[in-house]
């Protein structure tokens, strides 16, 4: 248990590092140009992939955590996927937010070349708009896959303890059945030695009294 614990930690702090360290690209790209503005993008959509690598991890970790304590992990996961769910949607306005190749457009073609681009912009945020809510129906599936399985392991896990407990009862039963047929063996041997042994006292106490009268017959007769 400490152990998830102390790797949920660690999967935390990394991610709070990195989510702080693509802010702050985000942030830096609008004032960057040309190659130099590539890079930094690129240096963003990076960290973008390992944050997501990280939560997935702790995804993982949620799941082998005690359930007493894993409501509490899981809403945190939750709370740093909607994080990083903002922060891509932030990356790509930053990307397409290009000021500085508009402010050229302005000098070189005039007003006209500028309100196309502002045209083309908005489309793109329109697109960014609804691959974001694309983005977020696959996220809610995911979410309810990973709720189902979970609850589908917890049934199974509550069916395999109910087995157990079964299995169990079966064989106090067949035990108790065997103790009882060992001792109803017993005490049919026991009714037969008494039933033996009560035949035998009257057979033995017939032949005393028939010994007995024989003798007093004798004897009367022979004093005769």
């Amino acid at each position: 248990m400490m152990s998830d614990m102390t790797a949920m930690e660690e999967f935390e702090h990394q991610f709070a590092t990195l989510s702080a360290d693509i802010t702050s690209k985000i942030n830096d790209i609008p004032k960057k140009h040309g190659n130099e503005k590539k890079i930094l993008v690129n240096s963003a959509e990076k960290q973008m992939d390992e944050a997501q690598e990280l939560l997935e991890q702790m995804d993982l970790e949620v799941r082998g955590i005690p359930a007493k304590d894993r409501q509490k992990y899981s809403t945190r996961v939750k709370s740093y996927q909607t994080e990083l769910t903002r922060l891509e949607k932030d990356l790509r306005r930053s990307k397409i937010a290009f000021t500085d190749l508009e402010t050229g457009r302005d000098e070189l073609f005039g007003l006209e070349d500028v309100q196309s681009s502002e045209d083309q912009r908005t489309r793109l945020l329109d697109n960014t708009e609804r691959l974001e809510r694309s983005g977020r129906k696959l996220e809610a599936g995911y979410r309810m896959t990973v709720e189902t399985e979970q609850i589908g392991q917890d049934i199974l896990d509550n069916l395999h303890g109910d087995r157990e407990k079964i299995n169990k009862s079966r064989q106090r039963l067949r035990d108790m059945d065997s103790t009882i047929g060992q001792s109803s063996r017993v005490l049919n041997a026991m009714l037969r030695r008494i039933v033996q042994n009560r035949v035998l006292m009257i057979f033995l106490g017939m032949v005393v009294v028939s010994v007995i009268i024989i003798g007093i017959y004798f004897s009367v007769k022979k004093h005769k």
